[in-house]
């Protein structure tokens, strides 16, 4: 199971950290992979965490994911 942190840009312009777990990963990239391809999708979709939420991130409503080296701040 891999665990990434993304910095997610909304497209109203807002910005928000998340933490995304794959449990089919074996490391941070394939995990941000899977999340790329899943939120590129015409329904896509996936299960993060924002603190201690549980929030559904909807691709429709992403303009930009970034991954730092260190991670984003929860």
């Amino acid at each position: 199971m891999a665990k990434v942190v993304l910095r997610v840009r909304l497209i109203t312009g807002d910005s928000l950290d998340v933490a995304y777990e794959d449990t089919n990963a074996s490391d941070g990239d394939t995990a941000a992979e899977h999340a790329i391809t899943a939120l590129a999708a015409d329904s896509g979709m996936i299960r993060t965490r924002h603190g201690d939420r549980l929030l559904v991130l909807y691709g429709r409503g992403v303009a930009a994911l970034e991954l730092a080296p260190r991670g984003a701040v929860l």
